[in-house]
């Protein structure tokens, strides 16, 4: 073999191990990722309830010995006594609104008044409303008849939000379990989550990629998501109380409200003038009146306490990923999406700013005689 040859040929051997290792791995990390896909939403709200709970835990465990799984099983039980008996009220009245629906649909009792004739005159529209209008408030069952299709599919996709709205709180009391498994362990995980870090950016930057992941998720987790979860279930809790058709979906509505930052007063104040106009004034719609205002202005004590610490993210990143996290993954992705959204909002920041800064090059300038 030719001397020139030799060297080319040891090239090729080493491309064809480095490229024979880097399938391996890509295929490895593929199966990995399929096998892991159906838990990493579960996993990733786990981790997310164990970062936005760990200070508990540690202050907690300063009076209990520091036992980590003593004080972790504790807030575990804590949490599921509190939350079970709202989670059900609710859950239930989600399912009796679904069913009043279609039980109104199939017993024709439902009436639609007919519209005003200044509907007609609104733009490009304001026509073809105002004679769809007009047929199903004169003949609402053959309106129904001839768009039964539409409403079939509308109510099949109402009853599988419903579903996956169940099937969400579920997973939520699995994450609080597996989050108390991994408060257990918490000091261990911090350590791994450095390690990694430190591979990841160097040892240089590795402490500080780990303390914006956390403060970030905690900042979100606590100053949006768990004002915003703790006023859906103060004011859940009321209407189901108090017997307000489609309680379920209007505390649904108060969370959504509550994470883009609008008040919950646009559903508390509609529903209290409900409660008058049909129950009349009363010692119980009156306790009613004032326990909805307080519970829809719960957020203004609340945020003080819990928002404004640790790092800022704008609320468009927040609402973005509440809403986009809803549509890919439903009731589960409102509370994961603001959060994933907003560690790569602040990750991609900080990668901007701390690009190296740029050489200074002295640039002399000399006269017409200069060399």
């Amino acid at each position: 073999m030719s001397p020139k040859l030799a060297p080319n040929l040891q090239l090729s051997k080493g491309l064809l191990d480095v490229l024979i290792r880097a399938g391996l791995i890509a295929v490895l990390t593929i199966y990995c990722y399929q096998v892991f896909r159906p838990f990493l939403e579960l996993m990733l709200w786990s981790l997310i309830l164990a970062v936005m709970l760990y200070p508990l835990q540690r202050r907690l465990g300063a009076r209990l010995g520091h036992h980590e799984g003593r004080t972790a099983s504790l807030i575990v039980v804590a949490g599921l006594l509190i939350l079970m008996v709202p989670i059900y009220l609710l859950g239930i009245s989600l399912v009796e609104s679904a069913q009043q629906v279609m039980e109104t649909v199939r017993s024709d009792s439902l009436r639609i008044p007919p519209p005003s004739e200044s509907v007609a005159s609104w733009p490009v529209i304001g026509q073809p409303v105002h004679d769809l209008w007009q047929q199903a408030a004169s003949d609402l069952s053959g309106s129904l008849e001839k768009y039964r299709p539409q409403i079939r599919e509308f109510l099949l996709g109402l009853l599988a939000r419903i579903a996956s709205i169940g099937a969400g709180f579920l997973l939520f009391i699995a994450a609080l379990i597996i989050a108390g498994i991994m408060m257990a362990f918490g000091e261990l995980g911090h350590r791994s989550a450095h390690r990694i870090a430190v591979r990841i950016v160097g040892p240089e930057r590795g402490e500080s990629l780990v303390e914006l992941c956390t403060a970030t998720i905690r900042t979100v987790a606590q100053g949006v998501l768990g004002i915003a979860f703790i006023q859906m279930l103060l004011v859940g809790v009321g209407f189901v109380l108090m017997g307000v058709p489609g309680a379920g979906l209007l505390a649904l509505a108060v969370l959504l409200l509550g994470i883009i930052q609008v008040p919950a007063t646009l559903i508390t104040v509609p529903v209290i003038i409900y409660v008058f106009s049909s129950e009349g004034a009363s010692v119980t719609t009156i306790v009613f009146a004032i326990y909805s205002v307080l519970a829809g202005l719960v957020d203004n004590v609340l945020k003080p306490l819990l928002l404004g610490r640790g790092v800022d993210v704008p609320m468009p990143v927040v609402l973005i990923g509440a809403l986009g996290g809803m549509v890919a993954s439903g009731i589960l992705g409102l509370f994961i999406g603001p959060i994933v959204l907003a560690v790569g909002y602040r990750l991609f920041w900080q990668w901007v700013d701390n690009q190296p800064a740029p050489a200074e090059v002295e640039v002399e300038v000399g006269g017409p005689g200069a060399p």
